[in-house]
């Protein structure tokens, strides 16, 4: 077992309920698979880590019940991709979605999410610790001017990364052994960092601007209002009027507030409305889709699956078992 593993994520798996299932190498045998305890739910998490420089993450496991993950993430760079979860963090609070890329910068505050029962997290992730980003590539690359740390926290969750998706993906289907394995691993760890900081050169951050207290008041009052009138279509002038503030300057104070456009925005107070409802009633799924505001259960059906993994009917079974 690498270093990293041992003196990170032990504790912590086994704190959660997690215990080594040494016979389980469904994805390969160079890394250690973590079985969930029966009481707490099902699956496992595989860790393949390497010394104290990296980490490989692969997750399929679900919680018989609603569970709070609340635990210190250790000092490291984070990249993640979920296939399927249903959840919030809270800290701050943001719905979990499907498909996007998502970025950690550990070692800050402590990690909290809220997952819902049953509904299976599938994910591929990369931890990179600093012996790695600050010692090991600095080594390497003197001449690096980007530093990984900047690069990792101005990209925070995006679907506009598809290179970086496709890597992950290499990653979960890999199933190599011995050494060609290792250099197959620290490969694709090197391309993620590489990718991170290429796809932030491409990506600049426009010139940050604090929004007035003003401003800021008026895009709280525009955000409580979609999330209570979410199923309706709500005009844009209606916005600009309730935040007194020109379209375009909305939109850019919203995505700086939320780190959303308003339709993702909307689009999330639905998802989360229609999980709960099929979760918890009797409801069509065409019904639904009318109740959150789609005007027809196929469109509703295909925003569903790309947020959650899952087709609304699939969420059901797997919500209601």
């Amino acid at each position: 077992m690498s270093h990293i593993v041992d003196s990170v994520y032990v504790p912590l798996l086994n704190g959660h309920g997690f215990v080594r299932d040494p016979d389980n190498q469904q994805y390969g045998s160079l890394g250690v698979c973590w079985r969930l305890s029966p009481e707490i739910g099902s699956g496992t998490y595989w860790t393949y880590g390497h010394e104290d420089l990296y980490m490989i993450k692969i997750h399929n496991f679900s919680f018989h019940e609603d569970y709070l993950l609340d635990f210190p993430l250790p000092e490291c760079l984070s990249i993640t991709r979920y296939d399927s979860i249903s959840g919030e963090e809270l800290s701050p609070y943001r719905r979990l979605s499907a498909g996007c890329i998502k970025t950690f910068i550990g070692g800050q505050t402590p990690y909290k999410a809220l997952i819902h029962k049953n509904i299976p997290i599938r994910s591929i992730g990369i931890e990179i610790a600093p012996a790695y980003y600050e010692d090991y590539l600095r080594k390497l690359y003197p001449e690096m001017a980007q530093s990984p740390v900047d690069a990792f926290r101005r990209i925070d969750e995006t679907l506009d990364f598809p290179e970086m998706s496709q890597l992950l993906t290499e990653i979960k289907n890999y199933r190599g052994e011995g050494i060609a394995a290792k250099l197959f691993y620290e490969g694709k760890v090197a391309e993620a960092v590489s990718m991170v900081v290429e796809y932030q050169k491409k990506h600049p951050e426009k010139s940050a601007q604090r929004l007035s207290a003003q401003d800021q008041e008026s895009i709280q009052t525009v955000a409580a209002y979609l999330s209570d009138h979410y199923a309706a279509h709500v005009p844009m002038d209606r916005l600009s009027q309730i935040a007194c503030m020109g379209t375009t300057k909305l939109k850019t104070c919203f995505k700086k507030t939320y780190g959303c456009t308003i339709t993702e925005y909307v689009q999330q107070r639905r998802m989360s409305q229609a999980e709960y409802l099929l979760a918890y009633t009797s409801l069509t799924v065409g019904q639904i889709a009318q109740t959150v505001g789609y005007s027809t259960s196929s469109r509703f059906a295909e925003l569903f699956r790309k947020s959650t993994g899952l087709l609304p009917l699939e969420y059901r079974k797997t919500a209601q078992r």
